[in-house]
């Protein structure tokens, strides 16, 4: 291993021709200079300096080893350089349903990583019960939740409407058995689905699962078959609500967060005002 401080001590007397020269370019006495180059020598196992030429020169194996011992040097300043900038070293984590990861939600994280270099968002979309879990088992610092009641250390809630969707183009009466088009185990609609064509005692089958909300919209567009989903996600598709089964209750949509000060509370309130926006005409809706 060659030491950067006694390298930095050749290269000065490379540059400058001359001990004294050097010593002072690295503010140090002219004997601490001889010593640290008598050391380099000693580690290299030659001699890399011809003391007695005026100005000083280097021998053939101090030219050889110049080049690299300048980019050593130059390697080690850019490393130091890097573990020194913080941007990107905060890791905040943070879990929400497909519909909720938003262009809104998209543009309010560029501007808060614009404020805060040092963070690093770490987004999870995902299903209700992986994401509660996670949550709850400290591995994400914020998330949103579909849930039907908010637990007890909720920062707000907000109702959201849910129907039944069909294609577009289906026919009004529905097959028998009932096509489902469904999340996974786990997901907040598909036992809420199962319960409900139960009670008005349809047969019914499940024809297409997907954890991604955008391939259920596709799968329900492309007339796979029925399904249960939040009104406001299906803006923009070809699909139109099955009204034979009537309203559904609302589902919640709850926000927590561990903290409420910090990079990850201010993060955590803007999440907060855009769910504000997204879910309430005004604040008597939030539950």
């Amino acid at each position: 291993m060659l030491d950067p401080r006694l390298l930095r001590a050749f290269v000065a007397i490379a540059d400058s021709g001359s001990f004294t020269a050097a010593a002072d370019r690295l503010h140090m006495t002219q004997s601490t200079m001889s010593q640290q180059i008598a050391r380099l020598e000693e580690a290299i196992g030659r001699e890399l300096v011809d003391r007695a030429a005026r100005p000083v020169r280097l021998t053939v194996t101090g030219e050889r080893l110049l080049g690299h011992a300048r980019r050593i040097l130059s390697l080690q300043s850019e490393a130091l350089t890097l573990v020194a900038e913080t941007s990107g070293t905060t890791s905040v984590r943070i879990g929400m349903p497909d519909d909720i990861a938003t262009p809104e939600i998209a543009r309010a994280f560029a501007a808060f990583t614009k404020r805060h270099k040092e963070a690093r968002l770490d987004v999870t979309t995902g299903l209700r019960s992986d994401l509660a879990r996670r949550y709850r088992a400290g591995e994400l610092d914020i998330v949103v939740l579909k849930e039907d009641t908010p637990s007890a250390d909720a920062w707000a809630s907000f109702e959201e409407p849910i129907a039944w969707f069909t294609a577009g183009d289906a026919a009004a009466a529905l097959p028998d058995p009932v096509p489902l088009v469904t999340f996974p185990p786990g997901g907040l609609y598909r036992d809420a689905m199962f319960e409900r064509l139960e009670r008005e005692r349809r047969r019914w089958y499940v024809a297409f699962t997907s954890a991604s909300l955008r391939n259920v919209l596709m799968a329900i567009e492309a007339g796979l078959g029925l399904s249960l989903l939040p009104v406001d996600a299906t803006k923009g598709w070809r699909v139109r609500p099955f009204a034979e089964f009537g309203p559904e209750p609302p589902v919640v949509a709850s926000l927590y967060s561990w903290e409420r000060s910090g990079i990850v509370g201010e993060l955590a309130s803007e999440v907060l005002d855009i769910l504000k926006r997204r879910f309430s005409k005004d604040a008597d809706q939030v539950l």
